[in-house]
Parts: structure tokens; sequence; C-alpha cells
């Protein structure tokens, strides 16, 4: 007959063993010890992990110590206290089989939380690789990996990372997805990539894992005069995955937690960098169907063009020709005027016509425009402002403004954009182009009603390069009040000869 003592323990034993939580399984060995034991305490001591209690640990008594070994090697110790009489040998017997047994317990809770996981990764990646072959906005696409990857690794925040178009050197964080305690206003933050983690993973390819990030990445920031949101000082394990595919890097992924948080294990880390493939190998499968649907519009625009050209314009020709013919014939001045009038109209049409045509033949970049360029970035830059900003046109814009020009322009608004974000609390922002007549100069103006420049000088600095990029073109920038709240930022530029960097 089996006595009380050892029904007792198989009880324990196949408690502790039927659990596949880790932390219930290390709450009913504390509670199985002090039953089995007649312990009033018990605790287990876990490294960088809260201990796991159960009864009174003021209670007086003889203690007891066993080390607990689990995942291949020691995992803690299981400490009793508050035996009155001491500990017997049934006890240690006792305690030595539900220590065995819990560290094959802590095993299969390990095992099952991998396979949880990697089950969870591998959703994330579907729904993210869905998502971009049904043609979901890039932008949409990018806060979905951000989002999985941030709700998968159970971090506090997560972003994308991507190089800026006009400065490789540099990464700007295009989304940001947190949780509601994490740091707000990251969005079109810029890093270098050159001396931080997120460079370090788009430069090598491979991932990289830090501790104490925020430490790290305010102070990276304060070199160049930002200000972080405090509560980034507080972020600490974080791990950023280069998005590589076919060799070429895309971006980085970088999720990170907060202090006192679980730091981001091997397992994790091989898994995120899994996720990280497998998004950037649909990020580059939606690319090329961007690139295609690109081609076809081209062929259409070939064709539309050709039709233009061969059946339309010399129709028009031959009707104005027609036309033409038919004035030697009339001998009434009004209606001889009128004929005239109908056969410079054919002229003008035609003339429409052929623009259109130089139009459609032109490559998209060339063909949207400055125009369409800042429209389009002002978009982009909506989520991070909270709000869509306005913009205004004078003047030649998109034929006076050579390509160099465009693009130090092009930059100059995306960097006073991102300003306003980070640091005006902006309910509004206007932005104004204006190229003279003649084509000659160019005037950028930026208009936020925020709360106006920082007193502080040295926040100023960060105007170092735009003031550089106007030199360029033998332009200036200033900054200054825009009346009693708010902040106007003047750019400019001369045209005349633009091509000849000074």
């Amino acid at each position: 007959m089996i006595g009380p003592g050892v029904r007792g323990l198989v009880e324990a034993v196949v408690g502790v063993a039927a659990d596949l939580s880790l932390p219930e399984i290390l709450s009913k060995i504390v509670t199985s010890a002090c039953d089995l034991t007649g312990a009033a305490h018990a605790v287990i001591q876990v490294p960088d992990a809260a201990p796991v209690r159960a009864g009174d640990p003021a209670a007086p008594g003889a203690s007891l110590t066993m080390p607990l070994h689990a995942r291949g090697g020691r995992f803690g110790e299981l400490r009793l206290t508050g035996k009155e009489g001491g500990f017997t040998g049934g006890d240690r017997e006792a305690v030595v089989t539900l220590v065995a047994a819990a560290g094959m317990a802590i095993d299969n809770a390990t095992l099952y939380e991998r396979t949880r996981s990697r089950e969870r990764w591998l959703e994330a990646s579907h729904e993210v690789t869905a998502a971009l072959l049904t043609g979901e906005d890039p932008q949409r696409t990018l806060r979905l990996i951000a989002e999985h990857a941030r709700a998968v690794a159970g971090a506090t925040a997560a972003a994308v990372a991507v190089p800026r178009e006009d400065d490789p050197g540099t990464l700007v964080f295009e989304v940001v997805a947190a949780g509601e305690d994490a740091p707000p206003g990251l969005a079109g933050l810029t890093v270098p990539v050159d001396g931080t983690a997120s460079g370090a993973a788009f430069s090598s390819g491979e991932a990289v894992v830090v501790r104490n990030y925020g430490h790290y990445a305010t102070k990276e920031q304060a070199k160049v005069n930002i200000r972080m949101p405090e509560q980034v000082t507080e972020l600490d394990s974080a791990v950023a995955v280069p998005l590589i595919v076919g060799g070429e890097t895309l971006g980085v992924l970088l999720v990170a937690k907060f202090g006192g948080a679980e730091p981001f294990t091997d397992d994790e880390v091989a898994l995120a960098s899994t996720f990280a493939g497998h998004a950037a190998l649909a990020m580059e499968f939606a690319r090329a169907e961007e690139d295609r649907q690109r081609l076809a519009v081209f062929t259409e625009r070939d064709r539309i063009a050709r039709d233009l050209h061969d059946l339309v314009i010399q129709r028009l020709f031959a009707t104005g020709l027609g036309l033409e013919g038919l004035r030697p014939l009339v001998t009434q001045p009004e209606v001889a005027d009128r004929l005239t009038g109908f056969v410079q109209e054919l002229d003008r049409t035609i003339r429409e016509i052929r623009n259109s045509i130089f139009s459609l033949t032109q490559p998209d970049e060339a063909a949207e425009g400055v125009r369409a360029e800042l429209l389009r970035l002002a978009q982009d830059c909506t989520p991070a402002l909270g709000f869509t900003p306005r913009l205004g046109f004078t003047g030649p814009v998109d034929s006076a403004v050579p390509p160099p020009v465009r693009a130090d322009l092009t930059a100059t608004v995306r960097e006073a954009l991102s300003n306003v974000a980070r640091h005006a609390k902006a309910e509004a922002v206007s932005v104004e182009v204006a190229v003279d007549l003649a084509g000659r100069s160019l005037t950028l103006t930026v208009t936020d009603d925020g709360v106006g420049i920082p007193d502080e000088p040295g926040r100023r600095s960060g105007l170092v390069n735009l003031g550089e990029r106007a030199a360029r073109w033998r332009g200036r920038c200033s900054v200054a009040r825009s009346g009693e709240r708010g902040t106007k930022l003047v750019w400019t530029a001369e045209l005349n000869g633009a091509g000849r960097v000074r």
C-alpha cells in the first residue's frame, strides 16, 4: 500500500510535470516543496529573474538548499526554511525527486515555448508576406513588419529603418510600432550608419544584440543636438537585424525592451533574423511587382504616344492643310478671319499634343516633377507629424529646378518636416516653394504653429547642414520665430547656372 507521503510526492511530481508554463511550474515547485517537507517557506532563486516564493520567509527553523538543474546546466536553486525540528532524510529525498522532476518539466516548458515562438514568428512572416503579395501599400507593409515583430518578440517597441535616398550614410526610421508605455515621436528619426547598432547591422549584414540600448541611443543623438524622449533611456535589451535579399540590404528591423524584461535569447535573435529574411524577400517581390507595373505603364504610354503622333496629329495636320486650302476660295472677310482662327487653334492643339507626347515618353521621376515628389514626401511625413502638411507652389517649379538643386530641396523639406515632428509640437505646417518667373531663384518657406525656436543656441546647430546645402547654390538658410507662436524656415537657392556647384 502506498503511504500518504509517497502519494503526496507522486501527486506533486505529476502536477509539476503536467504544466508547460514556466511561471506555473516554478510556483508549483515551491508550494509542493512546502507541502512535502513541512517547511514554512520556499523560494526559487534564478539569475536575472525575480525570486518565486511560497509561505512565510520570517518563520524560524532549519533550512535546506538544493540546486535546480535544467536547460543543460544549473538553472537556479530551491531553498526551504522554517522547518521545526529540522529536515529529515525523507524530506531530502522528496526534495531531490521534486527538483529532478522540475528540471525535466522546465526543459519541456522551454522546448514548448521555443516551438510556440517559432510558430508565432512564422505566422507573422506569413501575414507580412500575404500583405505584400496582395498589393498592400509599402508604408503600411513596413508598419506591419514592425508591429508583428514587436508583438511576437514581446518587445516595448520595434522600428524599420531604411537608408535615405539622398544620403546612404544615414538611416531613417520610417515606421515605429510601440506599446502604450513606449517612447513617442521616434518616427522620422535619423541615425548615422557609423557608430550605431542599426548601422552596424545594416553594414555588416548580421544581427547586432546590445544591452543598455537607450543610454547609447540617447548619447548618440545628443551629438547632433537631438533630445530624445525620456523613456528612451529606459530601453535595455535590443536586437537589430538586417533586411537582406539577394545580397542587398534593404533596411534594418530593430526591436527593444524596457529594462527589467527578460533579455533577448539566442533563439529569439535567430528567429527574428529568419523573420527579417522573409520580410525582406516579400519586400523585394513587391518592389519587382511595382517595377513590372511601372513597365506596363511605360509600355502603354509609348503606345498612346505613337497613336497620338501617327494618327491624331496627322489627321489634325491634314485638316489644317485643308482649311488653309479653303482660304483663297473665301471672299467674305469675316469668314476668312474665322477660318484663320480655326487653323491657329489647330496649330495650338497640335503643339499641346506634342508636349503631351514628350511628357509621356519621359521617365517617371522627370515626368512627375518637383511638385509630385514633394507631395509624396509630405504624405510620407504625415504619420510622424500627426497631420498632413499644406503645400503650395508658385512659378515654374517643375521646369526651372535642375536635378542637383532638386535633390537638396527635397532633403531640406524632409529635414524641416522631421524637425517639426520631433520638436515643434505643432498642429499645422505649411510648405511654400516659389520660383521667380525668370527661373533664376528658388525660395522655400516652411512655417509651423509650434512652440517656436528653442532658447538654447546648441539646438540650432542642426541647421548647419541645411545652410551648407543652400550655400552650394549661392543661397541662404535662416530660421526665425513666426509671430507669437511657431517657427519660419526660409531656404533659398540660385537657379541661374545651378548645374555648377560652388
